[in-house]
Protein backbone atom coordinates (compact mmCIF):
# COMPACT_ATOMS: atom_id res chain seq x y z
CA UNK A 1 0.00 0.00 0.00
CA UNK A 2 1.10 3.16 -1.04
CA UNK A 3 2.18 5.79 2.06
CA UNK A 4 -0.18 8.35 1.35
CA UNK A 5 -2.11 10.87 3.96
CA UNK A 6 -5.46 11.78 2.66
CA UNK A 7 -7.39 9.27 0.91
CA UNK A 8 -10.91 9.79 -0.38
CA UNK A 9 -12.45 6.15 0.51
CA UNK A 10 -15.72 5.67 -1.66
CA UNK A 11 -18.48 3.95 0.28
CA UNK A 12 -21.33 1.94 -0.77
CA UNK A 13 -22.52 0.87 2.70
CA UNK A 14 -21.30 0.48 6.34
CA UNK A 15 -20.75 -3.44 6.50
CA UNK A 16 -18.36 -2.98 3.78
CA UNK A 17 -16.63 0.25 5.66
CA UNK A 18 -16.09 -1.05 8.36
CA UNK A 19 -13.50 -3.76 7.43
CA UNK A 20 -11.88 -1.62 4.89
CA UNK A 21 -12.18 1.79 7.62
CA UNK A 22 -10.34 -1.09 10.40
CA UNK A 23 -7.56 -1.68 8.06
CA UNK A 24 -6.49 1.77 6.87
CA UNK A 25 -6.92 3.20 10.51
CA UNK A 26 -3.36 4.74 11.57
CA UNK A 27 -2.38 4.85 8.14
CA UNK A 28 -4.49 7.98 6.76
CA UNK A 29 -7.27 10.64 7.80
CA UNK A 30 -9.43 9.38 6.06
CA UNK A 31 -12.36 10.39 4.60
CA UNK A 32 -15.39 8.88 3.52
CA UNK A 33 -17.25 9.47 0.73
CA UNK A 34 -20.93 8.35 0.08
CA UNK A 35 -22.08 8.84 -3.27
CA UNK A 36 -24.64 5.69 -4.41
CA UNK A 37 -27.08 7.09 -6.81
CA UNK A 38 -27.90 3.39 -7.62
CA UNK A 39 -29.63 2.82 -4.12
CA UNK A 40 -33.54 1.86 -5.04
CA UNK A 41 -35.45 4.18 -3.02
CA UNK A 42 -34.76 7.19 -0.84
CA UNK A 43 -35.64 5.48 2.48
CA UNK A 44 -32.45 3.01 1.60
CA UNK A 45 -30.41 5.46 0.39
CA UNK A 46 -30.68 7.35 3.82
CA UNK A 47 -30.61 3.98 6.13
CA UNK A 48 -27.03 3.14 4.53
CA UNK A 49 -25.79 6.51 5.05
CA UNK A 50 -26.96 7.07 8.50
CA UNK A 51 -25.40 3.53 9.27
CA UNK A 52 -22.41 5.44 8.13
CA UNK A 53 -22.58 6.78 11.94
CA UNK A 54 -22.55 3.39 13.52
CA UNK A 55 -18.96 2.98 12.56
CA UNK A 56 -17.47 5.44 14.97
CA UNK A 57 -18.41 2.89 17.57
CA UNK A 58 -14.82 1.29 16.34
CA UNK A 59 -12.56 4.02 17.15
CA UNK A 60 -11.92 5.43 14.34
CA UNK A 61 -11.43 9.22 13.52
CA UNK A 62 -13.04 9.52 10.19
CA UNK A 63 -15.05 12.03 8.34
CA UNK A 64 -17.95 11.84 6.07
CA UNK A 65 -18.86 13.53 2.36
CA UNK A 66 -22.48 12.78 2.01
CA UNK A 67 -23.66 13.20 -1.67
CA UNK A 68 -27.24 13.87 -2.70
CA UNK A 69 -29.89 11.17 -3.64
CA UNK A 70 -29.71 11.40 -7.38
CA UNK A 71 -31.38 8.27 -9.14
CA UNK A 72 -31.63 10.09 -12.35
CA UNK A 73 -27.94 9.84 -12.63
CA UNK A 74 -27.65 6.18 -12.32
CA UNK A 75 -30.28 5.22 -14.85
CA UNK A 76 -28.82 7.68 -17.37
CA UNK A 77 -25.50 5.41 -16.86
CA UNK A 78 -27.20 1.86 -17.13
CA UNK A 79 -29.70 2.67 -19.76
CA UNK A 80 -30.63 -0.09 -22.12
CA UNK A 81 -28.49 -2.24 -19.50
CA UNK A 82 -31.81 -2.66 -17.09
CA UNK A 83 -32.48 -6.64 -17.98
CA UNK A 84 -28.50 -7.37 -17.59
CA UNK A 85 -28.12 -9.29 -14.41
CA UNK A 86 -25.80 -8.81 -11.53
CA UNK A 87 -21.96 -8.81 -12.42
CA UNK A 88 -23.04 -7.66 -15.83
CA UNK A 89 -22.13 -4.57 -17.67
CA UNK A 90 -24.82 -2.75 -15.91
CA UNK A 91 -22.32 -3.29 -12.76
CA UNK A 92 -19.50 -2.58 -14.67
CA UNK A 93 -21.10 1.08 -15.80
CA UNK A 94 -22.49 1.92 -12.14
CA UNK A 95 -18.90 0.66 -11.00
CA UNK A 96 -17.80 3.86 -12.94
CA UNK A 97 -20.53 6.22 -12.15
CA UNK A 98 -19.49 6.00 -8.78
CA UNK A 99 -15.74 5.58 -9.18
CA UNK A 100 -15.81 8.36 -11.67
CA UNK A 101 -17.67 11.34 -8.95
CA UNK A 102 -14.96 9.83 -6.43
CA UNK A 103 -12.20 10.84 -8.78
CA UNK A 104 -13.39 14.46 -9.30
CA UNK A 105 -14.42 15.03 -5.43
CA UNK A 106 -10.85 13.46 -4.60
CA UNK A 107 -9.39 15.93 -7.40
CA UNK A 108 -11.37 18.75 -7.04
CA UNK A 109 -10.71 18.83 -2.99
CA UNK A 110 -6.49 17.74 -2.45
CA UNK A 111 -7.09 14.66 -1.92
CA UNK A 112 -3.88 12.63 -2.97
CA UNK A 113 -5.67 9.63 -3.74
CA UNK A 114 -8.89 7.45 -3.93
CA UNK A 115 -10.54 4.71 -3.90
CA UNK A 116 -13.77 2.29 -2.62
CA UNK A 117 -14.99 -0.16 -0.68
CA UNK A 118 -16.53 -1.89 -3.47
CA UNK A 119 -13.95 -3.97 -3.57
CA UNK A 120 -14.51 -5.62 -0.22
CA UNK A 121 -17.79 -7.61 -1.87
CA UNK A 122 -17.17 -11.32 -2.89
CA UNK A 123 -20.05 -10.34 -5.98
CA UNK A 124 -17.90 -7.44 -6.75
CA UNK A 125 -15.15 -7.71 -9.81
CA UNK A 126 -12.10 -6.01 -8.69
CA UNK A 127 -10.85 -6.32 -11.78
CA UNK A 128 -12.91 -4.25 -13.54
CA UNK A 129 -13.02 -1.72 -9.97
CA UNK A 130 -9.36 -1.57 -10.39
CA UNK A 131 -9.09 -1.11 -14.33
CA UNK A 132 -12.00 1.88 -14.13
CA UNK A 133 -10.15 3.44 -11.15
CA UNK A 134 -6.56 3.23 -12.71
CA UNK A 135 -8.31 4.69 -15.83
CA UNK A 136 -9.80 7.60 -13.90
CA UNK A 137 -6.45 8.10 -12.26
CA UNK A 138 -4.84 9.20 -14.98
CA UNK A 139 -7.85 11.24 -16.21
CA UNK A 140 -8.45 13.41 -13.10
CA UNK A 141 -4.49 13.58 -11.76
CA UNK A 142 -5.22 11.98 -8.33
CA UNK A 143 -3.64 8.34 -7.70
CA UNK A 144 -6.06 5.58 -7.26
CA UNK A 145 -5.27 2.83 -4.07
CA UNK A 146 -5.94 0.16 -5.78
CA UNK A 147 -6.05 -2.40 -2.92
CA UNK A 148 -8.80 -5.22 -3.03
CA UNK A 149 -10.30 -5.31 0.49
CA UNK A 150 -11.70 -8.49 -0.11
CA UNK A 151 -8.03 -10.10 0.61
CA UNK A 152 -7.26 -11.12 4.17
CA UNK A 153 -10.25 -11.88 4.88
CA UNK A 154 -11.93 -8.66 4.80
CA UNK A 155 -15.12 -9.47 3.38
CA UNK A 156 -15.47 -12.17 6.72
CA UNK A 157 -14.31 -9.30 8.51
CA UNK A 158 -16.85 -7.00 7.27
CA UNK A 159 -19.61 -9.76 8.33
CA UNK A 160 -17.81 -9.76 11.69
CA UNK A 161 -18.02 -6.18 12.18
CA UNK A 162 -21.79 -5.89 11.25
CA UNK A 163 -22.80 -8.17 13.46
CA UNK A 164 -20.51 -6.68 16.85
CA UNK A 165 -21.52 -3.22 16.14
CA UNK A 166 -25.40 -4.44 14.99
CA UNK A 167 -24.81 -2.71 11.15
CA UNK A 168 -27.89 -3.14 8.92
CA UNK A 169 -26.67 -5.40 6.55
CA UNK A 170 -28.86 -5.35 3.28
CA UNK A 171 -29.14 -8.85 0.89
CA UNK A 172 -28.68 -6.95 -2.43
CA UNK A 173 -25.97 -4.45 -3.50
CA UNK A 174 -28.62 -1.51 -3.72
CA UNK A 175 -30.16 -1.15 -7.45
CA UNK A 176 -33.62 -1.89 -8.05
CA UNK A 177 -32.36 -4.78 -10.55
CA UNK A 178 -30.49 -6.64 -7.56
CA UNK A 179 -32.99 -6.44 -5.11
CA UNK A 180 -35.63 -8.09 -7.62
CA UNK A 181 -32.86 -10.61 -7.93
CA UNK A 182 -32.61 -11.18 -4.56
CA UNK A 183 -36.01 -11.60 -3.97
CA UNK A 184 -36.59 -14.02 -7.11
CA UNK A 185 -33.48 -16.15 -5.28
CA UNK A 186 -35.27 -15.74 -1.66
CA UNK A 187 -38.63 -17.04 -3.73
CA UNK A 188 -36.89 -20.05 -5.10
CA UNK A 189 -35.22 -21.22 -1.44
Amino acid sequence: MAKLSKPLLHSCCAPCSSAVLERLDGQFAITIYYYNPNIDTPLEFMRRREELDKLHRLGIDFNVVAEEYQPVEYDAAVKGLEGLGEGSQRCYQCYELRLRRAAEYASAHGYDCFTTTLSVSPHKKAAWIHEIGQKLATEYQVDYLDEDFKKHDGYKRSLELSKELSLYRQNYCGCKYSKLEAEARNATK
